[in-house]
């Protein structure tokens, strides 16, 4: 039997969808899935020469618009482009990078996996209209929110550690927003979803020599980018759960989307607040949810 897959997509066309990092690997996969349905897609890249090349291989309507998030003045540059999107897809990443700092002095995989996106997403929110998708990793259930030390300033750095705290504070995100989005009466969305184990330019990239096995898990049994991509499509345009999580149905490595779990930590409320406290002290962004 077959699952859940692009053709199940609707008609697109009157939608527009915003999806960082849609230069390669998942983001591309995700662009390409909503143009191919009809949607006007707003591909917010790092690397803009790049992204035009990507864009030049869909077959549908594209935009290309510089976005670094690990630089939170190109954040607020890029978010005064945008009018409205019916979805924000916050895709883009880094991960098991050596240590270093965003142009913010934020550790690099927290500053840009999730504070990045926070400030996006609350610059946008009043623009956006119906959902906003975060995509974590089963990575998330080794992760810890170390909310006196989230940039990794006191404490040893560990390149996975500090990949697993960005994923797990995507989730507390997502199910805190969506509480937020309830209390406010809105009938926006926030969704979570994440690829299983996807063969992607992001885990080969960890500049070191584990990037050798982690290439060969590629060749060998990991899924394709436009596999991995089926959760994030289903969470952007499917009926989703209001604050639920999606990944690949066989033992969250592989397969077509169904909805799935994440650990206790991320649905822990308190730590959820003080988080969302901190990401808008850190970032500078207000971050205010208000009815539809």
């Amino acid at each position: 039997m077959g699952g859940w897959n692009t053709s199940n997509i609707p008609d697109l066309t009157d939608k527009t969808y915003v999806v960082t990092g849609a230069t390669s690997g998942l983001g591309a996969a995700t662009a390409r899935g909503l143009a191919e349905a009809g949607a006007l897609v707003i591909m917010a890249c790092r690397n803009e020469i790049k992204g035009q090349a990507v864009a030049k291989t869909i077959n549908g309507r594209v935009q290309v618009r510089p976005l670094d998030l690990a630089d939170l003045a190109s954040v607020r540059a890029f978010a005064g482009t945008v009018d409205y999107a019916h979805g924000l897809i916050n895709n883009a990443g880094v991960m098991a990078v050596p240590y270093s700092r965003t142009t913010d002095g934020f550790e690099m995989q927290i500053g840009t996996n999730f504070l990045g996106h926070f400030a996006l997403t609350g610059l946008l929110m009043d623009r956006i209209r119906e959902r906003v998708v975060n995509v974590s990793s089963i990575t998330h259930y080794i992760g810890r929110i170390d909310l006196a030390d989230l940039n990794w300033e006191h404490r040893a750095y560990s390149r996975f550690g500090a990949y697993a705290q960005t994923k797990l504070a995507l989730l507390l995100f997502t199910y805190e927003l969506q509480r937020r989005l309830l209390a406010a009466g809105s009938a926006k969305l926030a969704v979570a979803a994440h690829p299983g184990y996807a063969a992607t330019e992001i885990n080969s990239k960890t500049q070191n020599l584990l990037e050798q096995i982690i290439g060969l898990g590629n060749r060998l049994i990991a899924q394709s980018a436009e596999m991995g991509a089926l959760p994030t499509l289903f969470a952007a345009t499917a009926e989703a759960e209001p604050g639920g999580y999606y990944g690949p149905s066989h033992f969250n490595w592989s397969g077509h989307p169904v909805q799935v779990s994440s650990n206790a930590a991320s649905h822990d409320e308190k730590v959820a607040a003080q988080l969302w406290e901190l990401a808008e002290k850190l970032t500078g962004v207000d971050f205010a949810v208000h009815p539809d």
